[in-house]
């Protein structure tokens, strides 16, 4: 049976903002470079992992309400996102690596240029797992932005250990660890393929670096 978006997204974003006002948020100040850039009429993207998604949308809801854009997924469910998104403040551009990836990409461009704050999920929609595809290298070259790479981990989370991402749901009333680290900057000019996919490969370092994994 299909289910109209409409009908069920004014419950979900009600679930959602509940449950994120719920969480404890600690980013140790590292935010500050971004607001700098904000400030300083500088285009931002920040490069997430998917799994991470649940709990970094709702840090960003809390910090920076209203001022984010991202690429959601041009399908039956990602419109069901699509419009939680709306709702909570974001203005997306629909499309994937799979469909309409650069007319996205071009849409995330243009909302960047009215001083929103691009968001992408770097292995998304499909994986592989935290292999970054080239689309955040490609948007913050064209767009003369500032890539940040953000990590985030709650204390206590449930892990979907059968979903292609491990998708990571953080418990109500847990503490969640945000860290923003060191952003990537990328010259001016056309990037061939092989430049984008090594800055791509020095995106996922930077992922990997910014929160490393617990020993």
């Amino acid at each position: 049976m299909r289910i109209d978006p409409a009908r069920i997204t004014p419950a979900l974003t009600a679930l959602f903002r509940l449950w994120v006002q719920s969480i404890r948020y600690r980013d140790g100040g590292s935010l500050g470079p971004v607001r700098a850039c904000l400030d300083a009429g500088r285009p931002v993207v920040l490069a997430l992992w998917h799994e991470e998604l649940f709990s970094l949308t709702g840090y960003g809801t809390t910090v920076l309400p209203g001022r984010f854009a991202t690429v959601v997924s041009d399908s039956r469910d990602g419109e069901l996102i699509a419009q939680v998104l709306l709702r909570i403040g974001f203005v997306t551009a629909r499309g994937s690596s799979t469909r309409g990836g650069l007319k996205a990409l071009n849409q995330l461009r243009q909302h960047m240029t009215d001083g929103r704050i691009g968001v992408i999920t770097v292995d998304g929609p499909r994986g592989p797992r935290q292999q970054a595809k080239d689309g955040a290298v490609y948007l913050s070259q064209k767009a003369g932005a500032l890539l940040f790479p953000v990590r985030c981990r709650p204390s206590s989370v449930y892990v979907f250990r059968r979903s292609w991402d491990h998708f990571q749901l953080p418990m109500p009333f847990c503490t969640c660890l945000v860290r923003i680290g060191e952003p990537l900057q990328f010259a001016p000019g056309k990037m061939s393929s092989e430049e984008l996919h090594r800055g791509s490969l020095r995106l996922e370092q930077a992922l990997r670096d910014t929160l490393p994994d617990k020993s």
